[in-house]
C-alpha cells in the first residue's frame, strides 16, 4: 500500500504548480520591474543629453556658470517624461575654463520604486517596511564645439629669402607651401561645423622691421590723424618754418599743429600732421608756359618800368609718394599690449611711420642712409635733417614707393584681418595674402606678437574676432621667425645709393640718431621727451649703450614682455624657430626666448608628464612637418565630443 502510494503521480502537477507559484510570480515581479526601471533609466539618460546639448550651446552663447546651471536644470526636468522629477536628482560640472571650451558633465541620480517587487518579498515572509527604492546614477559628457581663431604671424624679413636648411627652396617658398596646407586643414575641420557661423577665422601679419596695417586705415579713428601722440613730431622742428617765412609757419595749439600766416593761401588754419606732410611733398613732373600780360622790366626798387607781353612758366607737380600703411610701435607700455586706442589718451593711438629726409652732407665718404630730398638749410646735419620748409618745396625728382624715401622701413604686404577660411572666398583671400609676402627688411618680432594679439582681438584696430568673454573660442597667435630682432646703427649697414656711387660699408651718423630710422623712431629722436623708445620698460640694460648687439637684447625683453601680456589675455601663442641654431649665441638667445614665450600644450605631455611648450625648432627641410604637428595641435583645441 505505501509503495502504491509512493508510485501513484496523478497530484503532483498541481501540487509543484503551489509549490513554484511563488518563484514564478516573483520572477515576473522582477521583470516587470527591471523594464520599468530600465525605461526611467533610459528616458533619464536621454534627458541628460538633451540637457548637455542645449546647454553646451548656451555656454558658447556666453552663458554665465550660474546661467547654465539654471538652464540645464530646467531642459532636464521638461525632458524627463514620465519619470517623476523628485526622484532625479541633477549634478552639473562645467567646463574647468569655458574660455576655450572644455568637457560639460551632467549626472542624474534616479530613485526607482520597484512596483511588485515588494509584494514578492512578502509572499517570500520577508518583513517589508517602509519604502522600497532602488538607486542608480546615469551620466552624459560632451565636449563643447569649439571655435577657432588664428593668426600668422610670420617672417618676412631679408633673410627669407635665403635658402632653407636641408632645403633647396627659399625659406620664403617653403614657409607659403607649409602655411597654405595648414589653414586648408584646418579650414576642411571648420566647414564640417554647419550649425556654427564663422567657426575657423585666420588672420595673416607678416612683419619685419615694421608692420604694415594697411593704407586704407589712414582715417580710422584708431590712427592719430591729428598729431596728438607724443611721439608724432619727434624728429619736426616746426619753428624752422617762421625761420623761412614768417607769413607761412606752423604753430602748435591744443596740442595740435596748424598752418598759420598767409603764405598758406587756402590751407591757412588746416592741421598739420605725418598724413598731411606725405600730401605736401610734390614732385614737378613737367612745365606749363603761359603768355599774359604784365611787366617786363623793373626798376630797382622793384616798382614796374615796362609792361608787355610775357611768357609765365608754371610747374605741373604730383604726389611725390603716399603713406605705405606702416606704423609706429606705440611709447611703453602700449607698444607691448593691446590696450585700446583712445583719443582722451593721444599715446594710445597709432602714428603713421615717416622717415625723415637725412642731411646732404657725408661724412668722409659715407653719405646719410636716407638721403632722399634736398636738405635747403646750410647748417649742421641735425639741424639740416630736421629742417621742415624743405618739404613744402617740389622737386625734380622720381617717384619713391614702398621701403624708400619717407616710407623706408615700411616693406612688408598690409595684414589680412580674420577671415571666414569655412567659406570658399575666405579661404581665397588668406591664401593670396601668403603667395603675395615678399622677403625684405629687419626682424622685429615683438611688432609681429603685438599686431598678431590685435588681430584675433575683438577691439580695435581689427574688430573681426569674436568677444573675449564669449565662451568656446579659442584664439591663437603662432609667431614663426628665422632670426634675432634687429634695429641697427647707422654706420653698421650698407648706406643707398647716392651721388650715382654704391657705398657698401655703412652711412654716416652726423645727425646724431645712433640708428636707422625704424617703428621705434630713431634711438635719439631731437624732440622727444622721456627716455629712448628703444630701451623704456627694459631691465639690466645699458641706457647709453648704442650698439646692434644692446639694440637686440632690448628688443628681446619687450618680445618676452609682449608674450607675457598675450598670455595673461588668454591668447594661445604658439612659436616656430626657422634655421636657427644653438651654437650660434644671438640665435640661441631666440631660439630660448620662442620657446619661453610658447604656451604650455592642453593635450600633449613630456617624459616627466608635464605639459610640452607650444614651440617647434624647425628647419627649412622639415618645415611642413612641424606645420602639420601645429595643425594637430589647433585640430585638437577645436575637437567635438
Amino acid at each position: 500500500m505505501i509503495k502504491t502510494f509512493l508510485d501513484d503521480r496523478r497530484g503532483n502537477f498541481a501540487l509543484m504548480t503551489a509549490l513554484m507559484m511563488a518563484p514564478i510570480m516573483g520572477v515576473l515581479a522582477l521583470a516587470v520591474d527591471y523594464t520599468q526601471m530600465s525605461r526611467q533609466k533610459q528616458m533619464t539618460l536621454n534627458a541628460l543629453d538633451a540637457a548637455g546639448i542645449a546647454t553646451a550651446r548656451r555656454i558658447a552663447d556666453g552663458a554665465t556658470s550660474a546661467e547654465a546651471e539654471a538652464y540645464a536644470e530646467d531642459f532636464f526636468r521638461a525632458n524627463l517624461g514620465s519619470v517623476k522629477p523628485e526622484n532625479a536628482k541633477l549634478h552639473v560640472l562645467l567646463p574647468n575654463d569655458n574660455i576655450g571650451g572644455g568637457t560639460l558633465k551632467l549626472t542624474a541620480d534616479l530613485k526607482y520604486a520597484p512596483i511588485f517587487f515588494p509584494v514578492f518579498q512578502s509572499l517570500r515572509g520577508e518583513n517589508v517596511s517602509g519604502d522600497q527604492r532602488i538607486d542608480f546614477r546615469a551620466e552624459s559628457e560632451i565636449r563643447l564645439k569649439n571655435t577657432l581663431e588664428v593668426a600668422l604671424v610670420l617672417d618676412n624679413s631679408g633673410s627669407m629669402d635665403f635658402t632653407g636648411t636641408g632645403s633647396y627652396e627659399k625659406r620664403m617658398t617653403v614657409l607659403k607651401k607649409a602655411a597654405k596646407e595648414l589653414v586648408k586643414t584646418i579650414a576642411a575641420e571648420g566647414a564640417q561645423m554647419k550649425q556654427i557661423s564663422k567657426p575657423v577665422q585666420f588672420g595673416l601679419v607678416p612683419f619685419a622691421g615694421a608692420v604694415n596695417v594697411g593704407a586704407d586705415n589712414d582715417g580710422a579713428s584708431w590712427m592719430d590723424t591729428e598729431g596728438r601722440s607724443p611721439i608724432h613730431h619727434e624728429n619736426f622742428d616746426w619753428t624752422s618754418m617762421a625761420d623761412a617765412d614768417a607769413n607761412k609757419r606752423v604753430e602748435k595749439s591744443g596740442g595740435v599743429y596748424y598752418k598759420r600766416g598767409t603764405g598758406w593761401s587756402g590751407e591757412e588754419n588746416t592741421k598739420v600732421t605725418r598724413f598731411t606732410l606725405f600730401e605736401d611733398v610734390k614732385r614737378i613732373t613737367g612745365y606749363t608756359n603761359k603768355t599774359e600780360w604784365g611787366c617786363t622790366r623793373y626798376y630797382s626798387n622793384g616798382s614796374c618800368r615796362r609792361e608787355g607781353w610775357v611768357t609765365v612758366t608754371t610747374p605741373v607737380t604730383s604726389a611725390f609718394t603716399e603713406w605705405g600703411g606702416c606704423v609706429e610701435m606705440r611709447p611703453y607700455p602700449y607698444s607691448l599690449n593691446d590696450d585700446a586706442p583712445q583719443n582722451n589718451k593721444p599715446e594710445t593711438l597709432f602714428v603713421p611711420m615717416f622717415a625723415p629726409d637725412e642731411t646732404d652732407l657725408t661724412d668722409g665718404s659715407r653719405p646719410a642712409n636716407n638721403n632722399w630730398w634736398k636738405d635747403f638749410s646750410t647748417s649742421n646735419a641735425a639741424n639740416r635733417q630736421a629742417y621742415m620748409p624743405k618739404y613744402f618745396e617740389p622737386l625734380e625728382k622720381s617717384a619713391m614707393g614702398m621701403d624708400e624715401g619717407p616710407n623706408a622701413g615700411c616693406s612688408t604686404k598690409a595684414i589680412t584681418p580674420l577671415t571666414d577660411v569655412g567659406a570658399t572666398a575666405g579661404l581665397d583671400k588668406i591664401n593670396k595674402a601668403i603667395d603675395a609676402m615678399e622677403a625684405s627688411g629687419s626682424t622685429n618680432v615683438t611688432e609681429g606678437i603685438a599686431w598678431g594679439r590685435r588681430v584675433v582681438s575683438s577691439g580695435e584696430p581689427f574688430t573681426e574676432g569674436r568677444s573675449e568673454s564669449e565662451n568656446g573660442n579659442d584664439k591663437v597667435v603662432i609667431v614663426l621667425t628665422d632670426g634675432a630682432n634687429t634695429y641697427y646703427t647707422p654706420t653698421s649697414v650698407t648706406a643707398q645709393r647716392y651721388s650715382g656711387s654704391y657705398y657698401n660699408y655703412g652711412g654716416n651718423d652726423l645727425a646724431g640718431t645712433h640708428s636707422l630710422y625704424s617703428n621705434y623712431g630713431y634711438a635719439v629722436a631731437r624732440y622727444r621727451t622721456g627716455p629712448d623708445r628703444i630701451f623704456d620698460g627694459t631691465s639690466n640694460i645699458s641706457k647709453s649703450d648704442y650698439s646692434n648687439s644692446n639694440y637686440s637684447a632690448a628688443m628681446t625683453q619687450h618680445m618676452a614682455a609682449a608674450c607675457e601680456s598675450a598670455k595673461a589675455g588668454k591668447i594661445i601663442m604658439m612659436t616656430v624657430a626657422l634655421d636657427l641654431k644653438m651654437n650660434n649665441s644671438a640665435e640661441k638667445k631666440q631660439i630660448e626666448a620662442l620657446k619661453e614665450c610658447a604656451s604650455e600644450s592642453r593635450t600633449r605631455k613630456d617624459a616627466n608628464g608635464k605639459p610640452e611648450k607650444l614651440f617647434w625648432n624647425a628647419t627649412g627641410g622639415d618645415l611642413d612637418q612641424k606645420f602639420k604637428e601645429i595643425g594637430d595641435e589647433l585640430s585638437n583645441l577645436r575637437i567635438v565630443g
